[in-house]
C-alpha cells in the first residue's frame, strides 16, 4: 500500500520536536525557501519544497508533490507562518504527483541549499547500487540504496530513504545533483521502499505544458 506523506498541520509536532528547527527567516520580511524547506498548504497541510529557481519567464518559482494541494491553494513558510502568503499553487499534477508554486520574490529569498542537501543542477534518475538523499521537513537528511524503477514506468524510482508524513515533495538528490522528488512510501514509514517521482519525468511533462514553471532551472 502506498502512502502519501502530505500531513495534517499539528500533527507533527513531536516530529518538530526530534528532527531540528526550521531555517531562520531572512532579512526585510521575507524568509529562506529552498529544496527541502517546510511549506504549509491551504492552512491545512505541511509538505515540503522540492526545489527553487526560475522558470522561462523569470518567474521565480518552485516545486512540491501534486497530493499537497490543487491550483489556487495558497502557501506559507513553516518557518515564519506570520509572514503570510509566500506564494500560489499555479499547477497540480495528479498523475506525476507534482505541482508547482509560484513564490513573491518580495517575501521570498531562494537558496540552493537547506540543512545537508545542496542542488547545484538537474539529472537524471539515479540507479541501482546509488545512494541518494534527501531533506524533508519532517524527517530532515536521509539516505539510502537506490532500487531504481522497479516497474518499469519510465517516471518514477524506488529508494531505501526514511521518509514520513510531511516529507512530500523533499528533494532527492545524487550528490548535489537534483534527480527526483518524494512522493509516498509502501508499507511501514521507513522500513518500506520510498516511491519518487524523477525529476526529468516532471520537467518533461512541464516544458510541454509551456505553463507557469516551464524552462525551469534551479537557483
Amino acid at each position: 500500500m502506498f502512502r502519501k506523506l502530505a500531513t495534517v498541520v499539528g500533527a507533527v509536532l513531536l516530529g518538530l520536536a526530534v528532527f531540528g528547527a526550521a531555517p531562520a527567516a531572512a532579512q526585510g520580511g521575507s524568509v529562506v525557501i529552498g529544496g527541502g524547506s517546510g511549506i504549509i498548504v491551504d492552512k491545512q497541510f505541511e509538505c515540503t519544497v522540492t526545489t527553487i529557481g526560475h522558470d522561462g519567464a523569470g518567474r521565480l518559482v518552485g516545486l512540491t508533490a501534486g497530493h499537497c494541494g490543487d491550483a489556487g491553494a495558497s502557501v506559507l513558510s513553516e518557518a515564519n507562518p506570520f509572514l503570510g502568503e509566500i506564494g500560489t499553487f499555479t499547477y497540480s499534477n495528479p498523475d506525476l504527483d507534482y505541482a508547482v508554486i509560484q513564490f513573491d520574490p518580495a517575501r521570498v529569498a531562494p537558496v540552493n541549499r537547506i540543512g545537508n542537501v545542496t542542488i547545484t543542477g538537474l539529472g537524471d534518475p539515479a540507479a541501482f547500487p546509488h545512494i541518494v538523499c534527501k531533506e524533508g521537513r519532517t524527517t530532515g537528511n536521509t539516505c539510502g540504496i537506490t532500487w531504481g524503477d522497479v516497474f518499469q514506468t519510465g517516471v518514477e524510482t524506488w529508494t531505501q530513504m526514511c521518509v514520513v508524513e510531511g516529507d512530500s515533495g523533499a528533494p532527492v538528490v545524487l550528490g548535489t545533483t537534483l534527480v527526483g522528488m518524494v512522493n509516498a512510501y509502501l508499507g511501514y514509514a521507513c522500513f518500506g521502499p520510498e516511491v519518487g517521482t524523477n525529476m526529468n519525468a516532471i520537467l518533461g511533462d512541464l516544458n510541454g505544458r509551456g505553463i507557469v514553471g516551464s524552462g525551469f532551472r534551479p537557483i
